[in-house]
Parts: C-alpha cells; structure tokens; sequence
C-alpha cells in the first residue's frame, strides 16, 4: 500500500494517519493546544517552512481537524482553531508527550507539567481507564476484536486464517 492510500484502509489507525501522520502535523497540533492560532506563531514556534505550515494548516482544516477564521479586514487574516474533531486528539498528544518524556526526555528538567486546573489544581499523569469500571487500563488488560471489514483486509494481507483472530496488544495471542 502507498502512503496515499492509507487513508482507505479500513484501519482506525490508517485513517487516522493519514490525516495527522507526520512530523509537522503533530508539531502544529502541539501548538494548537498550547493555544497558538496564528500562521506565523505557527511557523516560528515549529521552525517549518512556510511552504510546510501552510500545507499543513490547509490540510487540517480540510479534513475538519480545525478550522480557519478571519480576525481582520484589512489586511485579511485569518486564525486557525481547533474543530472537535480536533480537541478530540488531546488525548493522545497529551500521551505522545508523556511518552517521549520518559523514554526520550531529561526527567530532572521536563519539558512540560500537566496540572489538572479544573479540579485539584495538582500536577498531573493521566492515565488511561475503562469506561465501564473506570479501572486504569495497560496494553496487557485490553483485547484487541478486529471488526468484519478490518478483518478482511487483514487476511487479505496476510492469507492466514489467524489474522480473523482475537491478539492482545504486543501481537500475542491472548
């Protein structure tokens, strides 16, 4: 499969990939959420080109990720907002971050503190949990069900009957 054609996977993860899926994108959705709008803040703050911005910025706000607002007539400007498409992706850069700070950061001087300003106004490691039992879940504690269409395809692919199969994250079998 060509990158281009992994938005068409029947893969969550595939799709999603082809939408947030490189470098840049993710540096300017960490922005976003750090609250910068503007194209230039973008820029600086990324250190991409200009050229990679702006391709960026357009994509996410054709794929409704964000979306652009003008904030002045003369001359026209616009800001780019998150969509809740796009507020819906704290989670996981709020992961990837925790995650690079452990394996790839300086933990005498992390980059970042997350502090739960709505509730206890504490530093903060969240965590992720069922949504039944609210149980903090690990890769180990979730089974993966691949659904018929996925399944399909991952047969396809790997033309064993297995690949039907219930795996726990890790490619075990469970």
């Amino acid at each position: 499969m060509r990158w281009s054609d992994i938005g068409h996977s029947a893969c969550s993860v595939a799709r999603a990939l082809a939408i947030v899926g490189d470098r840049w994108t993710l540096l300017v959705l960490r922005e976003a959420f750090f609250g910068i709008r503007r194209y230039e803040d973008f820029q600086r703050l990324t250190q991409a080109s200009p050229r990679i911005v702006a391709d960026r910025l357009a994509k996410l706000v054709a794929e409704g990720v964000m979306e652009k607002q003008r904030y002045q007539e003369r001359p026209v400007r616009y800001e780019y907002r998150l969509t809740p498409m796009g507020r819906e992706l704290h989670p996981v850069m709020v992961t990837l971050s925790l995650w690079g700070q452990r394996w790839m950061g300086d933990p005498a001087r992390p980059p970042v503190r997350l502090v739960h300003r709505t509730g206890c106004g504490r530093p903060t490691m969240p965590v992720l949990v069922c949504s039944e039992c609210s149980e903090p879940v690990t890769a180990p504690d979730i089974a993966v069900e691949f659904g018929d269409a996925y399944a399909e395809e991952r047969a396809a692919l790997t033309r064993t009957p297995d690949a039907l199969g219930r795996v726990t994250p890790g490619g075990s079998e469970p």
